[in-house]
């Protein structure tokens, strides 16, 4: 996908990613290229996703590293590839409800 492609695609959802099957995450994309996403885990984090080339990269607020992806539209939604160290493969899923961001980690 080009990166109007994506940004037509995805602005205003939050779409839920599986990897082989399983849930892995949940991304809510949101305007200026803005993300939101997390494990399922009620932790998120915030970050913007930018084209470089052909891929689609992230960098969040907890790691200045981009990480880039493939994204691919197919007939049950979108597919992503990893394109740096691993083959991770994601898939877009059913969703698996509303995103749970739970707020900061609170001592005494």
């Amino acid at each position: 996908m080009t990166a109007a492609e994506f940004e037509a695609y995805v602005t205003g959802r939050t779409l839920t990613f599986s990897e082989a099957g399983q849930p892995y995450g949940i991304e809510r994309y949101l305007p200026d290229r803005r993300v939101r996403w997390s494990f399922l885990d009620g932790a998120c984090k915030e970050g913007r996703w930018f084209p470089q080339g052909e891929r689609i990269c992230f960098v969040y607020e907890d790691d200045p590293m981009p990480q880039c992806w493939r994204f691919f539209r197919e007939p049950g939604g979108l597919r992503a590839l990893f394109d740096g160290g691993g083959a991770t493969e994601l898939y877009e899923a059913e969703s698996q409800g509303e995103m749970l961001c739970l707020g900061p980690e609170v001592g005494v």
